[in-house]
């Protein structure tokens, strides 16, 4: 009569523990490996038994796999059993590397497999950020961090709303978030602000349902709100020069003060008023609430032949004691009134 076998237990892949394949000593074989282990620590010394040391080993080995990984898997494609279809690009990848995103673990376990291979479906029309490069360094990411390296100031927003979208990869948004943040300049200036007007306020959590909004960012896109205002009101001035004594002519040639009314006749109202009043605000080298309520009456002029077409925006200025909530600068918004025409019986 057989004796049955006793039932595996461990992992799936029947790797118990640290061992893969080798079982585990009895009691008897103790005595053997205290033994060994004796002889193996009286031998230890600078130098090995034969007299050879031996070198500090370095470890390459989960870096090869790495590369492998991404060279072989992702950019070549061998060993596909996942076909991933965005927009009009096709991608041969790897279920248990696509599995760290959240957003593709859904969707492979919800898609049937057919003939060996699962097919999903990634749909990015409602996500107008997330561009076809910005996809592509997110979906390497989850392969190599190499991908970092393809992240540029021109792409980088791009790559964050995908990385934030796919989801499972925070390191790779927290370097292209980094990466925004500094390719905020006087040159770029435009685009950002374009890019937060369409980012709805926040009121005590919650944001206003009837304006668009950027939701794909996350925490991220009021992190890059309250990025672009710091860069308006402290960093933009000092760049510009208009800081300065008005005897020192900027190094660039160009007044500073226009540049500054131009890029502020763009700038959505809200976030124009809170800047605009903010007594960090210095449009002069004088720093004065004078200079930045004519500051503000040159810049509403130009923003009602643009931006604040069909509205009435205004700036007061108080003195003494205010209850402009510290503020000596007051500006106001409200939609203009129709003319009445009458009509004769």
């Amino acid at each position: 009569m057989m004796t049955p076998l006793p039932s595996s237990s461990g992992s799936p892949n029947g790797i118990n523990g640290h061992t893969n394949g080798s079982t585990s000593h009895s009691s008897s074989d103790a005595g053997v490996e205290s033994t060994e282990a004796a002889i193996a620590g009286s031998q230890s010394s600078e130098y090995g038994v034969n007299g050879f040391s031996q070198p500090p080993y370095e470890n390459h080995h989960n870096e090869e796999i790495v590369n492998h990984l991404y060279h072989s898997g992702f950019q070549t494609g061998n060993y596909a059993d996942t076909i991933l279809h965005v927009h009009q690009n096709v991608y041969r990848l790897h279920a248990i590397i696509l599995s760290r995103s959240p957003l593709l673990a859904h969707l492979m376990s919800t898609s049937p497999q057919v003939s060996g291979q699962r097919v999903i479906y990634v749909n990015l029309d409602q996500e107008p950020e997330v561009t076809q490069e910005g996809f592509a360094i997110a979906l390497g990411y989850l392969y190599s961090g190499i991908s970092l390296n393809l992240i540029r100031p021109d792409n980088a927003r791009a790559v964050l709303a995908a990385g934030c979208f796919l989801g499972g990869m925070e390191d790779l948004c927290r370097y292209s978030y980094e990466t925004c943040r500094q390719s905020i300049t006087v040159e770029t200036i435009g685009g950002w602000v374009d890019f937060i007007d369409t980012i709805p306020p926040s009121t005590n959590g919650l944001t206003t349902p009837d304006l668009p909004k950027t939701t794909i960012f996350g925490f991220y896109a009021h992190r890059l709100k309250e990025d672009v205002y710091h860069f308006l009101v402290d960093t933009l001035p000092e760049i510009l020069e208009v800081r300065h004594s008005p005897s020192e002519a900027p190094s660039s040639g160009k007044n500073g003060r226009d540049v500054l009314l131009q890029i502020y006749s763009r700038v959505p109202f809200e976030m124009f008023r809170t800047a605009v009043e903010s007594p960090n605000f210095r449009p002069d080298s004088t720093g004065s609430d004078q200079a930045r309520f004519k500051f503000a009456k040159d810049a509403i002029e130009i923003r009602k032949r643009g931006i604040a077409r069909g509205v009435e925006e205004t700036v007061v200025l108080a003195f003494g004691r205010t209850n402009f909530g510290g503020s000596s600068i007051l500006i106001t918004r409200k939609m203009r009134k129709r003319p009445l025409w009458k009509v004769n019986a």
